[in-house]
């Protein structure tokens, strides 16, 4: 049954070569998910010492195998084998009797089920909780969909800019114009979904060791991004709206906490919320007279003399590269960094030991 040239067995992780040294060693995992969030899940999963084994069917399978190929590249592909390294896979049709049978034996020997279908299909195949419950009644299963497996949206389609549009998370990713962006950073799939999973799960299991019994966690990516949304929230409260962009603390309300283009059209990302981080940070450029122009010496957020601040270090960093403002901050301790493109990220010592995460 198993796929030999899918297993990324063989590619190490940078965690310690020895399984029994990690803190999940001995848990199995059934990962049946497909594309990111549940994958992602599993992934984790397995970084902690659990053994994976990817159920995909035989056809198809996984659609992550054929998406984001390179021009002539043959699946599975980058977008795949990151997600997967480390997971034995084994191609089952959850149709066939006798694959349901190899299926429920894997059930039987488990601790924790991944699956991420459309709400309803795990029933409508005969694996609900409770079937796959009297076979182990200790797994864990983790059921990820975009809007929990009950109520009025369970059954509606989605994908991550969805689920963080309906949570109120891309209204506030927002650029100069107040219009929302389009991250390349998958909120919803990655923390709604892959995350909150792994929390989820974790979680479980404790609870299955202590008590002998597993149970069904539902785990919507669109609600668990909702509670997340905590800073906007703060907002709501204080003044019965969230603030738009540019008009808040942490969303571009603040000199000392922006973005800055550089002379090269590159930028630096300036965290100096504190004000001991703020004088300093004034002491570089050489602007003495700016330290008193901060927030929390009753700078008003989103007022006429932070945002005219703003423009003056705009101009400022605009005077110089992104080179020459990383070497000016090194040795400094007050939150002033370059913003890296990956490629640069890949290649600074930083994330040397990490490295090997995002190589497929």
């Amino acid at each position: 049954m198993t796929e030999s040239p899918d297993v990324a067995n063989a590619r190490e992780s940078s965690a310690p070569a020895d399984a029994s040294d990690k803190p999940l060693s001995g848990v199995t995992v059934l990962d049946l998910t497909r594309l990111l969030p549940g994958p992602l899940a599993g992934l984790r999963l397995a970084e902690m010492g659990t053994h994976v084994i990817k159920i995909e069917d035989k056809g198809a399978g996984d659609y992550a195998r054929e998406m984001m190929l390179g021009e002539g590249e043959t699946p599975p592909g980058a977008f795949w084998r990151l997600l997967n390294h480390g997971k034995t896979v084994e191609r089952l049709d959850l149709k066939s009797d006798a694959d349901r049978a190899v299926f429920l034996d894997h059930v039987a020997r488990a601790d924790v089920l991944l699956e991420g279908f459309r709400p309803g299909v795990m029933a409508r195949l005969g694996f609900d909780y409770e079937t796959l419950a009297r076979v182990n009644p200790a797994l864990v299963m983790g059921s990820i969909s975009g809007y929990g497996q009950q109520g009025p949206m369970s059954q509606a389609a989605g994908h991550d800019i969805n689920y963080i549009g309906y949570a109120g998370v891309l209204d506030q990713l927002g650029d100069a114009g107040d219009a929302p962006i389009v991250p390349n950073f998958q909120i919803g799939d990655l923390y709604g979904g892959g995350q909150a999973a792994v929390q989820s799960v974790l979680a479980a299991l404790v609870a299955a060791q202590r008590t002998g019994r597993g149970r069904w966690l539902d785990i919507s990516m669109t609600h668990e991004v909702f509670r997340s949304n905590i800073v906007p929230a703060v907002a709501l409260h204080r003044q019965g709206k969230v603030s738009r962009a540019g008009m808040d603390l942490l969303n571009g309300g603040v000199p000392c906490y922006q973005v800055y283009r550089t002379l090269d059209a590159r930028y630096m990302a300036v965290g100096a919320l504190e004000l001991k981080f703020w004088e300093t940070l004034c002491d570089v450029i050489g602007r003495p007279d700016w330290k008193a122009r901060h927030w929390t010496l009753g700078q008003v957020v989103g007022g006429e003399d932070a945002l005219a601040l703003q423009t003056e270090l705009a101009a400022m960093f605009a005077s110089a590269s992104q080179a020459d403002w990383t070497a000016r901050f090194a040795n400094v301790d007050c939150c002033v960094t370059p913003v890296l493109r990956l490629e640069e990220a890949m290649a600074h010592p930083l994330f040397a030991p990490l490295r090997e995460a995002l190589m497929p």
